[in-house]
């Protein structure tokens, strides 16, 4: 919001009494609702956009004048479905995603919520809402796995200070539906209250039928993610469901539904929106939202529309068109600047009235988050011979990078070393405060890792996977060294480290050196025997209860389909 010295200072230079900061003349600009590109100058002043049409401003003694001859002008992207957590961190990955043309992200505040207080946590949010990038926030309603304290920690007492922020603009996503279609009264006052205060629901109903997407609309659920054909784009549209199709490095769903929309000549286009939806970042070396555009003209998507699915569509359903997604007057001064039309990839940038990227080179416009606000990871514990001790005869067997069913197992797993001859591996689910263990094995994952030790999970808690017990042990003493991370061991020595030194789960490195880190450890991995498509997606869903079959949960090996514990974990 501006105040009023700020809009009296803004409307005299209308009145031809003030100058404003900067004057983009001669700009052909994409206007969102009259769905055409227009002609005139845009001013700004400061981070705000104080008029668009053929005038020039009367005073321009302290203005920046530039000639946009030749460019064409778009509202910058929004990402409406991110998880900023993917080994980057919200600052450093809206800083590679802002010189892309990407200026906005609406995204998920689990790991704030869950591992954090929440003073702490909004310190965070607030310390990023004074970047030149706009941060928006969901507010989660379940852990997304299975916590002893769960309904402590979430419930509308916990949850309604989340929603009453004004950069908190969702609630979800919903990944325990089952439960709210069962009759859950905490998850259905969650969601009540996420209505009361005006925010959107967002499901999480991969495979959905048409009567349970009904029972969820009823429910209050507004949007989905989840379409992976076109019958259900087809379906969700029906119901009146908001229809975000994903493109990501487990779900690249995005160029054969649009193609299949194009196709069969719906025109839906003002009710889709996009998203890349939590990709680790190798999957980002080409691009965020304008990856995203790219895919839609390639697919055949009318080039307005294209652009507006990654902005204007996102902006009118979270109702913030008043900010965001239309370039007039009173907006954010937030432009993408194109050579040509057919390639999103913008020359220049501006967000918020600040360059981001100005000729082509990527400007130093982000400031310093003190990150150190954020609980260290920093384990007061030690692990032993007897912890190392593997007796259940249930195991887990990937399906693919994220899907784990149970196996009866058969090898004797006394052994401290098991051979290379199989693709059975020790796994242990450590409380990253030592409290607890889960031991199995897990089938599938590779075929000769010695020891790999990570902090990154979907709760905060630590994954060690290997053939050897004593190299898993070495690899947990260095993560827990180096303060949090990844780390490979092979032949008593450290060969791949990947440092996460925020919190344990975060780096602090440029998407550009973590893709590089992200590229060594997941080619070793696979040098080991790992032939899925995305280890680190491995490690993040290793526990979220929204998969099937069962998975390793903070209370045990846990059966999705029959909610019951197999294998319950060990006290230490």
């Amino acid at each position: 919001m501006w105040t009023q010295e700020e809009i009296h200072e803004q409307i005299q230079m209308i009145n031809g009494k003030e100058s404003p900061s900067l004057v983009i003349k001669n700009a052909t600009y994409l206007h969102s609702v009259y769905k055409e590109w227009l002609t005139g100058n845009i001013w700004v002043h400061k981070d705000r956009i104080v008029y668009v049409g053929k005038e020039m401003p009367e005073v321009i003694k302290q203005t920046e004048v530039i000639d946009a001859t030749g460019k064409k002008i778009v509202p910058g992207y929004i990402e409406p479905h991110v998880h900023p957590f993917q080994l980057y961190n919200a600052q450093t990955f809206a800083a590679f995603a802002g010189a892309l043309g990407t200026t906005t992200f609406i995204s998920d505040n689990l790991p704030f919520f869950i591992g954090h207080d929440r003073n702490t946590a909004f310190s965070v949010l607030d310390q990023l809402k004074k970047q030149p990038f706009s941060f928006y926030w969901w507010a989660r309603m379940d852990s997304q796995t299975v916590l002893k304290d769960e309904k402590e920690m979430f419930n509308q007492q916990e949850i309604l200070p989340w929603l009453l922020r004004d950069d908190v603009l969702m609630a979800g996503e919903l990944t325990g539906w089952p439960r709210l279609l069962g009759g859950d009264p905490n998850l259905f006052a969650m969601v009540q209250a996420a209505k009361q205060t005006g925010k959107k629901v967002e499901g999480h109903l991969p495979g959905a039928s048409e009567k349970t997407l009904a029972r969820m609309k009823l429910l209050g659920v507004d949007g989905d993610h989840e379409a992976m054909t076109i019958e259900d784009v087809k379906s969700r549209l029906l119901h009146g469901y908001a229809v975000t199709l994903r493109h990501s490095s487990i779900r690249p769903d995005l160029p054969h539904l649009l193609k299949e929309i194009v196709a069969n000549k719906l025109d839906v286009f003002d009710h889709i929106m996009m998203t890349t939806d939590g990709s680790t970042p190798l999957f980002h070396q080409d691009g965020v939202m304008d990856k995203c555009i790219q895919v839609a003209l390639d697919a055949g998507v009318p080039v307005i529309d294209a652009y507006l699915m990654a902005s204007y569509n996102v902006a009118r359903y979270y109702d913030m068109t008043d900010y965001h997604g239309l370039i007039a007057t009173g907006r954010y001064a937030t432009l993408n600047f194109l050579e040509d039309v057919a390639n999103p990839v913008p020359t220049d940038v501006l967000s918020k009235g600040v360059w981001l990227k100005k000729d082509g080179q990527v400007q130093d416009a982000f400031h310093p988050i003190d990150w150190s606000v954020l609980s260290p990871f920093a384990p007061k514990f030690d692990l032993y011979h007897e912890d190392f001790t593997f007796d259940h005869a249930v195991g887990i067997e990937m399906v693919n990078d994220v899907i784990t069913k149970p196996y009866e197992i058969t090898i004797d797993t006394s052994e401290e070393v098991l051979s290379d001859d199989h693709d059975e591996s020790f796994i242990m689910l450590l409380d990253r405060d030592g409290k607890w263990r889960l031991n199995t094995l897990i089938k599938g994952f590779a075929s000769h890792v010695e020891g790999f030790a990570s902090s990154y999970s979907n709760t905060g808690d630590m994954i060690l996977i290997g053939k050897d017990k004593r190299a898993m042990q070495q690899a947990f003493e260095e993560v827990k060294r180096i303060g949090g991370g990844m780390v490979l061991i092979e032949n008593e020595a450290p060969i791949v480290t990947l440092p996460l030194p925020i919190a344990g789960g975060l780096s602090n490195e440029r998407v550009e050196v973590l893709i590089e880190q992200e590229t060594v450890l997941k080619d070793a991995l696979k040098e080991r025997g790992y032939h899925h498509t995305d280890a680190v997606y491995t490690f993040l869903f290793l526990q979220s209860t929204h998969l099937p079959y069962v998975r390793m949960t903070p209370v045990g090996i846990y059966d999705v389909m029959k909610n019951k514990v197999l294998v319950p974990i060990t006290e230490r």
